[in-house]
């Protein structure tokens, strides 16, 4: 039996630039998966489309407008007395309280103008219409 010599055992070495790029590899995953992962409670509708409609996310209220006029708070069916109402409180407790009306792009314009005249009398002054990206 040959014993070794102490002297002639390397040190291990850890390779530390392959483990950087899976670590920044891993990070760049997640941050692109949870781009994705933006669950919006909304209801289907047909909304016009818009060349230079943009993306907020600091919006309190999503509003929807369908086609046959009923309105829709995310995705739970409203009456437009209990939203104005319910709006109303939010809106004095929030400073930065938005609301984003998506109405389908078939419905009467008047209906959508009432609606918002609506939010204007109760004191609610951020509004917005939404639209698809994309011109026509």
């Amino acid at each position: 039996m040959r014993l070794r010599d102490r002297r002639s055992f390397t040190k291990p070495e850890v390779m530390i630039i392959p483990m950087i790029d899976i670590m920044f590899f891993l990070l760049v995953f997640f941050m692109i998966s949870t781009l994705y992962m933006v669950n919006l409670k909304t209801v289907d509708v047909n909304m016009p489309k818009a060349a230079g409609a943009q993306t907020q996310m600091n919006v309190t209220y999503l509003v929807t407008l369908k086609k046959d006029g009923t309105l829709y708070l995310e995705d739970q069916p409203i009456e437009e007395k209990a939203l104005i109402k319910q709006a109303q409180q939010e809106n004095r407790t929030n400073n930065h309280f938005a609301i984003v009306v998506r109405a389908d792009e078939d419905i009467d314009y008047g209906k959508v103008v009432d609606l918002l005249d609506h939010f204007r009398s109760a004191g609610i002054s951020r509004f917005g219409l939404a639209a698809d990206a994309g011109g026509k």
